[in-house]
């Protein structure tokens, strides 16, 4: 008998303005509302998207000081947590033995805790990791009773400022305890559009009274999974299970930016986490092959899975698609994916297989679209 899906504290919300739901993650999840994804997309490019991201995954992490927890968290991701500042917020992934990747996540200093936000799909075997490798020494809450919105697009400062002037203070990657509508709120500016934007959690009994009020304003449209997709592609942000996934170390996925120094070769804490022999020694001799963005040489969008060859003829597969569409923004075909290490800074036209036909494509930088965050 198959499992009735969950339910994020949003679900009558989204029946009563007509979305269209999907499965996603074992959710309930809408996928789009009447503007449509591309009307979707657009929207929060130009003015503010309002997103229910309450099915990922929200815990605590609590040892007898901040430092104890990051020092633990630290065996788990190579990231400096232990020098996050307090009120502050970074990007991360879970590395497995190998040197894979097992989820990516966020995580902030709360100062006498650490708050950390986990994908839908991988969040309940993301805890069970964590438990294993952590407790008892550190304790892991999972928080159950929250909600999880995200504001995304140019006008959100503006339309949250309207319920805390504070908002407007707050810089990319902080994090803040702040009342909207009279609930204590967790905001942090962040997102995972390109665009300036706020994650806010918010207690699940005034959730909707919350998301009411914010959609109320005229800069504001909900939108569904489609368009968040269209959004992180040509942002050139990876999605799990699709982008990375446990094949796939940091330093192929062209994620070393994430990884600070502290945690490298010679630094403070180098290594000292799972697969740190094999990810430091990419790091330091670099990987047969890298996540790099592609731009097909035509209308039709290489989506994933499409081979990609050097030339029309060649027999060996050079790379592969791992996302890929249409992208509303930039008016063409984007998509991203791995190419032998050779080929990362090619200009030359490769070639996808595409239904059985060699189409042209090019290496392109990433992200497709300018990154708006407020630094």
């Amino acid at each position: 008998m198959a499992q009735a899906l969950k339910r994020t504290p949003l679900y009558e919300l989204h029946c009563e303005l007509g979305a269209k739901l999907t499965e996603f993650a074992g959710y309930e999840m809408p996928v789009q509302y009447s503007l449509g994804i591309l009307g979707e997309h657009q929207h929060t490019r130009t003015k503010a998207g309002l997103f229910d991201v309450s099915h990922m995954g929200q815990i605590t992490l609590r040892g007898s000081s901040y430092q104890e927890t990051a020092l633990a968290l630290e065996k788990a991701i190579p990231m400096d947590v232990l020098g996050l500042k307090v009120g502050r917020q970074r990007y991360g992934f879970l590395t497995t033995d190998g040197g894979g990747i097992l989820d990516d996540l966020m995580f902030s200093n709360r100062e006498d805790h650490i708050f950390v936000v986990l994908n839908a799909a991988c969040k309940d075997s993301d805890i069970v990791h964590l438990r294993t490798l952590l407790e008892p020494e550190i304790s892991i809450e999972v928080i159950e009773n929250r909600a999880l919105i995200a504001l995304q697009g140019p006008a959100s400062e503006t339309v949250l400022s309207e319920f805390n002037s504070q908002i407007s203070a707050m810089k990319f990657m902080d994090i803040e305890t702040l009342s909207i509508a009279g609930a204590e709120c967790w905001i942090s500016r962040s997102g995972y559009t390109g665009e300036d934007g706020f994650e806010i959690s918010i207690p699940s009994s005034a959730a909707e009274a919350i998301t009411r009020s914010i959609l109320s304003k005229q800069e504001v449209e909900f939108v569904g999974l489609g368009a968040r997709d269209s959004l992180r592609l040509e942002a050139g942000l990876c999605l799990y299970g699709h982008d990375i996934d446990e094949e796939t170390t940091p330093v192929e996925a062209s994620l070393t930016w994430a990884i600070q120094k502290a945690r490298r070769t010679n630094g403070e804490r180098a290594n000292g986490f799972l697969g740190d022999k094999i990810i430091t020694q990419q790091l330091d001799m670099g990987t047969y092959r890298k996540r790099v963005g592609f731009l097909p040489q035509t209308r039709a969008p290489m989506r994933e899975g499409v081979e990609i060859y050097e030339t029309e003829s060649s027999k060996e597969v050079i790379g592969k698609i791992t996302s890929g569409g249409y992208g509303p923004t930039v008016g063409h075909p984007v998509a991203m994916g791995y190419i032998n290490s050779e080929y990362e800074d090619s200009n030359d036209n490769l070639f996808g297989e595409l239904r059985g036909k060699r189409v042209p494509v090019k290496i392109a930088k990433l992200p497709f679209v300018p990154l708006n965050f407020k630094r």
